[in-house]
């Protein structure tokens, strides 16, 4: 009977050493959505959970992990989640923030923790006095200390850093990353690109800097890491037009930038991309699932979902009781479908 037991118990301890990776950091595509409401209101500093601001319910996630997706990005704010820079985190907006982690986690979801702050503090850019770079590296070690599963939680430094200045944002991207490393992080940490983080002017210069530039050389010793870029299908790539670009050009834009990470060894992740519901945009949303499909990429979330965006966000595809789903689902539903 003990050799049975012994035999058992090593057996069980085989199994864990073998088990497969959770869902951020296995070799399965991340393809999923952003569920936004924790970055809303943000002239409303903190503001009033669940009047200016929310989060997505288990329901929210529960629809999601149904139709396939196995990733959410979760955008929040720094303000929130830290009232003053180089302080402790705030318990309340953790609480939050873990509600949806850990309701991911019984979904088999990879959360993607989003700074949704577009490179600035309480209206101030990084690297000013008043937002230090360290500051921003030490928000982010703490979130590691709040959320240590690397296996089931990614990490999203900064959404479209546009407000801060390039060289300031290279800066704080790498040295951010190297600290997380250096802390013991094992986490999928997507770094934006500089400005709007678009991947059609990638190589464009800003002051003498491109992305492709600054973001060639980017350094993490794990090789965890991700380049995160936008592409809207609008024509000027805001993603406030209800137009799109033929499929034929966004297939070249997302062709273009992944063949210069390919050279640059570095990988790609679409974090938001979104299309009206039109004929012509479905097709070029097709293009645009499809040009993402294979390496360099690593995945992509679609904007967006969100109970508050209601009916007439021309990209919502949250569900509406009583409505079908919008057209963009069954576009969406394919390819999460796709081995």
């Amino acid at each position: 009977m003990i050799r049975l037991l012994v035999a058992a118990l090593l057996g069980w301890s085989v199994c864990l050493a073998h088990a497969a990776p959770g869902p951020c950091l296995g070799d399965k595509p991340l393809r999923g959505v952003n569920i936004a409401g924790g970055e809303f209101n943000p002239a409303r500093m903190p503001g009033t959970l669940f009047k200016d601001y929310t989060y997505p319910s288990a329901k929210d996630l529960q629809y999601f992990a149904e139709q396939r997706a196995n990733t959410i990005r979760l955008p929040f704010r720094w303000e929130r989640v830290q009232r003053t820079p180089g302080a402790e985190l705030d318990a309340g907006e953790l609480g939050q923030i873990r509600k949806v982690v850990d309701a991911g986690r019984e979904l088999g979801l990879c959360v993607i923790l989003d700074m949704h702050n577009f490179g600035l503090y309480g209206g101030k850019p990084l690297g000013t006095p008043e937002v230090p770079l360290p500051a921003f590296t030490d928000v982010w070690l703490r979130l590691r200390e709040a959320f240590p599963d690397p296996e089931h939680v990614a990490f999203g430094l900064m959404n479209e850093p546009a407000r801060t200045a390039r060289g300031a944002w290279v800066r704080a991207a790498q040295e951010t990353l190297t600290a997380l490393r250096g802390a013991g992080s094992g986490h999928l940490v997507l770094v934006s690109g500089a400005g709007w983080s678009g991947a059609h002017d990638w190589q464009a210069k800003v002051n003498g800097m491109s992305n492709a530039d600054a973001f060639a050389v980017l350094d993490d010793p794990l090789r965890r890491s991700a380049l995160e870029v936008h592409q809207y299908a609008d024509r000027n790539a805001s993603g406030t037009g209800k137009e799109c670009i033929a499929p034929e050009r966004m297939a070249a834009i997302l062709k273009k930038v992944g063949d210069w990470a390919a050279a640059s060894r570095q990988r790609l992740f679409l974090g938001e991309f979104g299309v009206a519901p039109t004929p012509e945009c479905l097709d070029t949303l097709k293009a645009q699932l499809e040009g993402a499909r294979n390496a360099p990429w690593i995945g992509w979330t679609y904007w967006a979902a969100g109970a508050w965006w209601g009916p007439s966000y021309p990209f919502g595809i949250h569900p509406i009781a009583g409505q079908p789903p919008r057209a963009q689902m069954a576009v969406l539903k394919e390819e999460w479908r796709t081995p």
